[in-house]
């Protein structure tokens, strides 16, 4: 079965509402009544809403003619009318809007440091300047801060290891020493490359540490430690989803405390720097 064209999310489950199983109906309902919240809520908080398993939810997904509930999540984000990047109407844009703009994002940066409990902030640095080496995993269009983690750890005397492609620092993991630690960077908590890495790193009894958007994800789950990117009152929207502002000012933030001046002079971390200052004006 294939969602119907034309037709919203509401309409499409209404339309298949006496086709799917009763615990998958529980779901509907929760939807149907709470869209609002249920856009706002991954594979894991929507099951919890409804009382059923995340397997349920994916189940409901497909019957209606989803390919997932992510698929879902976006189309019910359009018909909630959430087209409108950073709520600003850019067509009529001014100074005034302008100016909001960055105070809204200014904000967000603030309520992410209220929201981070500087306790588990310092024992991941911690946790990171005493490891082995450390192996970044993140997938899709998050891979590039793995690369950027990566880059920033290693001058900062940390060995690393990052990949844009996922069976590499699958077999980094797999290859990994019991002192080194596995980061995972994933918004939704529910990329399936990641929880497999993660699953790996959690046999070979490796500590995890994710930066994340949901507490209550398999990813977070499954880690030691995680550091929470989302604030409360940020819905879900899929245009405004491709940034990653959040996920940054949290990796700077953990890089500061990792930052530790007499590793970066033993290992002599800025020694590229100095190499590469030539190419430079």
């Amino acid at each position: 079965m294939e969602a119907i064209q034309g037709m919203t999310v509401i309409e499409t489950i209404k339309e298949n509402y006496n086709n799917i199983f009763l615990a998958e109906k529980k779901v509907a309902d929760f939807i149907l009544e709470n869209p609002e919240k249920a856009v706002n809520a991954n594979v894991s908080e929507l099951a919890n809403y409804s009382g059923v398993s995340d397997a349920t939810v994916v189940r409901m997904c497909k019957h209606i003619g989803y390919q997932g509930y992510y698929q879902l999540r976006i189309d019910l984000s359009r018909d909630l009318g959430r087209k409108q990047v950073w709520d600003v109407d850019m067509d009529n844009a001014n100074m005034d809007s302008i100016s909001s703009l960055f105070q809204t994002i200014s904000s967000r940066i603030l309520a992410i440091g209220k929201n981070l409990d500087q306790s588990k902030l310092l024992e991941c640095a911690n946790l990171i300047k005493t490891s082995k080496q450390v192996h970044i995993v993140a997938v899709g269009n998050t891979s590039p801060l793995a690369m950027y983690m990566d880059f920033r750890l290693g001058r900062l005397g940390v060995k690393c290891t990052s990949s844009m492609i996922p069976e590499y620092w699958m077999n980094y993991v797999n290859l990994a020493d019991i002192d080194d630690v596995v980061i995972a960077i994933s918004r939704s908590g529910e990329s399936k490359q990641v929880i497999q890495a993660l699953e790996l790193a959690k046999e070979k009894g490796l500590k995890i540490i994710s930066i994340t958007g949901s507490e209550y994800s398999p990813v977070s789950k499954l880690s030691d430690y995680y550091l929470l990117t989302n604030v409360q009152g940020q819905g879900f929207n899929y245009y405004k989803g491709y940034s990653r502002l959040n996920e940054t000012v949290v990796i700077d933030a953990l890089l500061h405390f990792v930052t530790n001046e007499e590793k970066i002079i033993a290992n002599s971390a800025d020694k590229p720097e100095k190499i590469l200052s030539e190419y430079k004006l």
